[in-house]
């Protein structure tokens, strides 16, 4: 009997490891720095029909959420929801922090030129983030491959070709 049983969870493992799993074509992550999540309630009346009363009628809320850092800044907010992690882990302790004795902006990057402007604020990265988002992962999960011609150029961070600056 014991075998048997056995036998069937084994077999049930098997076949349910082996199921198609139900993919999104579409993924948004919609960040509203400074909204309090009920007000996604309060105003539901006044939303069109096809923006946030979509989103809140078929997507998915996170709305009863504990967030174990401070401080709570834009930052740190959004490194850790596209990571999963805390600033420790992400390398991201606030808008501006310190590195190595200096004060730091989160995205500056001295080392890198915007396109089409050699201004100051062209000079941004994700340098400093040490985890990786759901994009980079979706990447790596989909051997760097694309549908779409724009994500299959813009490569995430820890690609290999990423890497190298000019």
């Amino acid at each position: 009997m014991k075998k048997l049983i056995t036998l069937m969870v084994g077999l049930l493992i098997a076949v349910s490891s082996d199921a198609q799993i139900q993919r999104p074509k579409l993924v948004v992550g919609l960040v509203v720095d400074q909204m309090r999540w009920d007000y996604l309630y309060y105003y539901y009346n006044e939303y069109g029909t096809g923006g946030l009363r979509r989103l809140l009628n078929e997507g998915f809320s996170f709305e009863n959420t504990h967030i174990n850092y401070a401080p709570t800044v834009t930052a740190i907010g959004h490194s850790s929801i596209y990571t999963g992690s805390v600033p420790a882990i992400t390398g991201i302790a606030g808008n501006y922090f310190y590195q190595d004795d200096k004060s730091v902006y989160c995205c500056a990057d001295p080392s890198v030129k915007s396109v089409g402007s050699d201004s100051k604020e062209g000079q941004m990265s994700p340098h400093r983030m040490l985890a990786s988002t759901i994009g980079d992962e979706l990447q790596i999960a989909t051997d760097f491959r694309s549908e779409s011609d724009r994500s299959g150029i813009e490569r995430p961070r820890f690609h290999p070709s990423s890497r190298s600056r000019s």
